[in-house]
């Protein structure tokens, strides 16, 4: 039953990740033309489209943006959420990814991995703010998975207590 249920979650895992790639990475480029973007000449404009300062594409969601309310929710909120499966499968799957900093690092590795693979290839732009907002998002993933182990480790502390009376 536990290797049904590890194959289970690894293939929620493997398609979560592809569709969280089809998001990030290829969101503005049909699939047809892929290709022709594994290419390493960078336009002027291209370093410049890159945000490496820390919390400047936040700020100006919140605070500056003359845009659309529902483009700042999806640039920010969508930023979260997309990671938070990330920080709730991890738990899940493995042992290795109980405590809240692994999950972070992982989250972490993952965004920079996508920001990264970004840069390079121009599949959109880098953007600091990602990383944070990402990495967030798989923390608030993990919190539920957290919350429910503590429930369950209490209740097993209670029929213990009961057990020994």
């Amino acid at each position: 039953m536990k290797i049904i249920y590890k194959l289970v979650l690894t293939i929620v895992l493997v398609v979560y990740l592809a569709i969280l790639s089809k998001l990030i990475l290829f969101k503005y480029i049909p699939l047809t033309e892929i290709i022709q973007h594994f290419n390493f000449t960078y336009s002027e404009y291209h370093w410049r489209s890159n945000n490496f300062i820390p919390f400047k594409t936040i700020y100006f969601y919140l605070y500056l943006a003359d845009i659309n309310l529902s483009i700042r929710i999806e640039n920010l909120v969508g930023n979260i959420i997309g990671f938070a499966p990330f920080g709730f499968i991890l738990p899940l799957l493995s042992k290795k990814f109980q405590s809240i900093s692994t999950v972070m690092c992982a989250s972490f590795c993952l965004s920079l991995t996508f920001e990264i693979l970004q840069l390079l290839f121009e599949f959109g732009s880098f953007d600091v703010d990602d990383l944070i907002l990402n990495t967030f998002g798989g923390l608030i993933g993990y919190i539920p998975i957290k919350f429910f182990s503590l429930f369950i480790h209490l209740k097993r502390k209670q029929i213990m207590r009961r057990e020994n009376l």
